[in-house]
């Protein structure tokens, strides 16, 4: 019998690279299904197989998990077999998270802990323990377990140092750099960790440095993330300069090898009537080398993101540092490559115009949740660019997108309201909707648990409140910014310093405290000059000190600061800043009695005016205006117990589950790695418009 199952086994595997997966499940199927027994050993390895096919190249994990579980059953009676029961414990593992099982995941992995720890197997043995921290570590975060998730790192960055692997400590020390920079309860421990990794990676030799390329990249996007949110954007920049070029040089890598694969295909279709393309898939161990950033060696699979996703990020962080400089061009074109590689990867995972969240498949959520993230930040970022060069029509477009993959997908996309109702304050103000802002502002701190978004939204709410004018508006505004002034030195970083300050210092001059206005603004604008290179916030700074110049009679001073405003201001297109410094200019003109510039100003503010008011009439003329500004949330359709239960189970097949085309086989799909690799895309906050 066990020649026959040999034969079967070699069958099963002819098939699958042939791609047809459902013959090569049947033949493994026939060994389970045998009236005829096998040996247990036998019936192990076949099951652990089938699994590995199902998770590979199905949706079907539960038929999945019945094969694994099976196989633990029967392993339990088996004294030795120590690589076949890690590898059950892993793939079921991994079953456990596509399902969300995490208890049940929890205590396989501990189970697998247990093995490891006692097994006398050597480096194999320590990979298997490193193997099932770093699953745990991950399982531990989706329950906000940050501590519990460090231990479990730590555990494996000790076991990765005491086989003298570098690489493998690297894996480790980076993980818990991500936690770290996810959980940021001390500034201090995340430095640390910075600077462990920062040592682990220069002891690895150049040339392993450079094979290392997932760890490069999670390396490299984890100290942006970091230095972004500390706003140290010198360093940020030459990091996002290198990174990009590692990025660029790893397409033309890939693009050289689809060119020399194309024409073996071309050779061996030509000579077999075939081209055996072998498919990649997202946890996949076997997976084209070319389209993986491994971060650790099998059994790890340590993969945090599919390189695609990676790339994206990459773009999108070129986007984030570009923009407060005023770089629209490049970010533009950046902005239209992510969502081309997320638009290509969505309709990978089966989601195509149309399709909502509760017809997606259970395994298919986290992987849709990373692209569809992505997706949001970059169309935020759309927006918010839109908004600052003053074209509010593409901006509706941008924020209706966001709104209607909301609508779609409103439990993946859940920490994305408040990011919407963000921008609709900021398209509201932008276009002199300032009540209506301030609504969106206040209805954004009621949707966000983040302080320092919390923050900026009672911020720009009490900037729109300013631009009402009336004393119960100003009263109101004072309430907001206050509190904020009072713990404005506890946030990371000097954004929502550099903000408030701005804000508070428009404030004290609208209620002509001059001096004290003046002293808080120019704190504000070095800072905001020194650390974050705002062009448009800077602007608004100048234009503001501008004025205030104007008012304490130092037209010498006015001259050269709104010189500099209105410079800024044509780099990045904002009209709105434009009028307000020509009309600061017409009153210079007038204090210095200067008739023939004055004239001609307020000939050059007219046609500016002009052009607002005509860019205004067409916004407020959209279909779409009113909606986007009116005083109501986004009305989203919330999954009913049934229809939650149905996105789980997936669409149902109405035949018996024994037969393999029932499981799954007609649409290969991608599935989640072996670790969620501590996914948190949160770095929309790194950049905000500034009002």
């Amino acid at each position: 019998m066990e020649a026959v199952a040999e034969g079967l086994w070699e069958l099963a595997e002819h098939h699958e690279q042939s791609r047809e997966i459902g013959k090569a499940v049947k033949c493994l199927e026939a060994i389970c299904q045998s009236p005829i027994s096998f040996l247990p050993i036998v019936e192990i390895k076949t099951r652990l197989r089938l699994a590995a096919l199902l998770l590979k190249h199905s949706h079907n994990v539960n038929h999945a998990k019945s094969h694994l579980e099976r196989s633990q059953l029967l392993l339990k009676s088996i004294p030795s077999c120590f690589e076949l029961k890690c590898r059950a414990y892993s793939l079921l593992s991994q079953c456990y998270h596509l399902v969300g099982a995490i208890p049940a995941q929890k205590q396989i992995l501990n189970k697998g802990l247990e093995l490891s720890a006692i097994s006398g197997d050597g480096f194999a043995g320590r990979l298997w323990y490193c193997n099932f921290n770093s699953q745990l570590a991950n399982a531990l975060i989706i329950e906000g377990d940050y501590h519990g998730s460090i231990s479990a790192l730590e555990q494996g960055l000790t076991s990765a140092s005491e086989m003298f692997y570098p690489e493998l400590q690297m894996f480790f020390a980076t993980s818990i750099l991500h936690v770290r920079v996810m959980q940021w309860d001390s500034t201090n421990l995340v430095e640390e960790s910075v600077n462990r990794c920062n040592l682990i990676w220069e002891s690895i030799e150049p040339e392993k440095r450079q094979q290392a390329l997932g760890l490069l990249f999670y390396h490299e996007l984890l100290q942006l993330f970091y230095l972004l949110r500390i706003c140290d954007y010198k360093t940020a920049a030459q990091r996002i300069d290198r990174l990009d070029a590692v990025m660029k040089s790893d397409l033309q890598r890939m693009q050289q090898f689809q060119d020399l694969n194309n024409e073996v295909g071309a050779l061996n279709h030509s000579s077999s009537g075939k081209t055996p393309l072998e498919p990649a898939y997202f946890g996949n161990v076997k997976r084209a080398c070319e389209e993986k950033l491994e971060l650790a060696p099998p059994p790890i699979d340590g993969e945090w993101l599919p390189k695609s996703a990676v790339y994206a990020l990459v773009n999108l962080m070129v986007v984030v540092f570009s923009r407060p400089k005023g770089l629209f061009k490049e970010c533009q074109k950046r902005i239209q490559s992510g969502l081309q590689i997320i638009q290509d990867e969505l309709v990978k995972l089966g989601i195509t115009e149309g399709i909502k969240e509760v017809e997606l498949q259970h395994s298919a959520i986290w992987m849709a949740g990373v692209y569809l993230m992505l997706l949001m930040q970059f169309l935020e970022n759309k927006v918010a660019i839109d908004l600052t060069r003053t074209e509010f029509i593409e901006a509706q477009e941008a924020l209706l997108q966001m709104r209607n993959w909301f609508v779609r997908f409103p439990t993946i996309l859940q920490a994305c309201e408040s990011i919407i109702e963000m921008l609709r304050g900021q398209y509201a103000h932008s276009v002199g909707c300032y009540s209506e802002a301030v609504f969106h502002f206040l209805e954004v701190s009621k949707l966000t648990q983040s302080k320092s978004m919390q923050a900026m939204s009672h911020i720009y709410a009490a900037v729109s409140y300013i631009c009402i004018g009336d004393a119960e508006s100003s009263a109101k505004a004072v309430d907001l910014i206050g509190p904020v002034l009072g713990v404005i030195d506890s946030f990371v970083g000097v954004r929502e310093k550099t903000t408030a300050l701005y804000t508070y210092g428009f404030l004290l001059m609208r209620q002509q405290n001059l001096q004290e206005a003046r002293v808080r603004l120019a704190a504000g604008l070095q800072t905001t000059h020194t650390y974050l290179g705002n062009l448009q916030l800077v602007s608004q700074y100048l234009t503001v000190l501008g004025n205030l110049a104007l008012a304490l009679h130092d037209t010498g001073q006015a001259r050269e600061i709104l010189r500099s405003a209105l410079t800024l201001a044509k780099k990045l297109n904002d009209i709105p800043t434009q009028t307000w410094v020509l009309s600061n200019f017409t009153v210079l003109y007038q204090q210095s009695a200067e008739k023939g510039s004055e004239m001609e100003n307020i000939e050059y503010q007219r046609r500016k005016v002009e052009e607002l008011q005509q860019r205004l009439a067409i916004a407020s003329s959209s279909i779409h205006h009113n909606e986007l500004i009116e005083k109501v949330r986004i009305q989203a359709h919330q999954l009913n117990e049934n229809e939650m239960k149905r996105a789980i189970a997936g669409p149902s097949k109405t035949v018996d589950l024994d037969i393999p085309e029932s499981v799954g086989l007609l649409t290969p799909q991608r599935t989640m790695p072996s670790a969620a690799r501590l996914m948190d895309l949160n770095i929309g906050r790194l950049g905000k418009r500034k009002l």
